[in-house]
């Protein structure tokens, strides 16, 4: 039992989140009746809210590493704009097109990361003037007007669904198939880790409570994967979701960069005496940063279906929000990949269950305010709890 109090303790935030967001999606499931969880609306949420996930995750890493970047909305919509000249005015291939699109992202990143890492100009006066210049650039660009349609093929990364291979008609069996074989990896992943856990005497917690969690969290995926089969499967830009997930999970929590981002979060002096090189770490944070941007930019024009001067509009607080309601610090050195997609699909729940009941933009924005704000006063909260 002592195990579990520690447990819940240092994971206090994440847990806490889980259960805010299985809350609100019964809450407006209640009310919204019975829409919320509906087929049709579980994929317009997954699809509405991808490019601010792709955000998140970015920008967890610059929070991590105690910085902001309020410029990821303008970028977005730069790299959307420059991507729709060349693939629609020049007919540019899809493939080289968005690899272009890419290296540019990564360049406004390095020309952030450069004056905040190596000219020590504060992160939030570089990247307000990066919204500025790239929202002016994006209006030149495109000289107030939007370009469409994308070719069919960019139009997919958003719009598309994987194919059915087993050839199902009204039920998607693949969907259900990959629910499935997920169930089975995070099974061995998770007995795995206990039995790793117990070789080197880590305390565990006991075998009848991990499986009850098992239990919910493959009872959790194979819902939602039947729900998803029910109307046309899993959606394109949910795999390059998980891909981003995986793969920056993997990087923050077990590769030597991963640790110095947080290692400088923490405290950049101890880190720099540690001998981490905290320059080239914030540089190559805003470079990420850079890249994740244009890659949501892309996504965004692909289900825009255009470029418009207007694409990106308050992105940035968006992606902040989530990484801070998910359970970033604001001072920096705290926070998971995970928590931010989880801060991010309780705004986008809340976006989507009020729009269904007819509130007005207004209210939204306040409510959402509301949100962030308290999320942040619990942190605080907590940490002076602890201290």
């Amino acid at each position: 039992m002592e195990t579990l109090k520690t447990m819940f303790k240092s994971n206090i935030r994440q847990y806490g989140m889980v259960i805010a967001l299985i809350s609100i999606m019964l809450f407006f499931q209640v009310i919204t009746g019975g829409i919320l969880l509906k087929p049709l609306n579980i994929t317009n949420l997954i699809l509405q809210n991808s490019y601010i996930l792709v955000l998140a995750i970015g920008m967890l890493l610059v929070i991590v590493a105690g910085h902001i970047d309020l410029s990821v909305g303008s970028v977005a919509a730069f790299v959307g704009a420059v991507s729709a000249i060349l693939m629609v005015n020049y007919k540019v291939p899809v493939g080289t097109a968005i690899l272009v699109s890419l290296l540019i992202g990564a360049f406004v990143g390095a020309w952030q990361g450069f004056w905040i890492a190596y000219v020590n100009i504060p992160a939030f006066i570089v990247t307000l003037a990066g919204m500025l210049v790239f929202r002016g650039l994006t209006m030149v660009a495109l000289k107030g007007m939007s370009i469409a349609p994308f070719p069919e093929a960019f139009q997919k990364i958003s719009s598309g669904f994987i194919p059915d291979f087993f050839g199902g008609k009204t039920f998607h069996i693949a969907t259900a198939v990959i629910g499935i074989i997920f169930s089975v990896i995070y099974i061995i992943f998770e007995l795995k880790k206990r039995n790793t856990q117990k070789k080197y005497n880590f305390d565990v917690i006991p075998m009848a409570f991990l499986i009850a969690k098992m239990a919910g969290i493959v009872a959790v995926i194979n819902l939602f994967t039947f729900v998803l089969a029910t109307y046309k499967g899993i959606p394109n830009v949910l795999i390059l979701l998980f891909a981003l997930i995986v793969i920056y999970t993997f990087i923050t929590s077990k590769t030597v960069a991963g640790r110095h981002i947080y290692a400088l979060g923490g405290n950049e002096k101890a880190a720099k005496l540690s001998g981490v090189k905290t320059k080239s770490v914030i540089f190559w944070v805003y470079v990420n940063m850079g890249v994740l941007s244009a890659l949501s930019g892309l996504v965004f024009a692909a289900r825009l279906n255009a470029a418009t001067p207007k694409a990106g509009n308050g992105f940035e607080l968006d992606a902040i929000a989530a990484c801070f309601i998910g359970g970033a610090s604001a001072s920096g050195g705290i926070g998971t990949v995970v928590g931010a997609i989880i801060g991010g699909l309780v705004m986008g729940v809340m976006n989507n269950g009020m729009s269904i009941i007819g509130l007005g933009i207004d209210w939204q924005q306040a409510i959402k305010g509301l949100v962030l704000l308290f999320a942040v006063a619990f942190d605080v909260f907590t940490k002076s709890r602890s201290a």
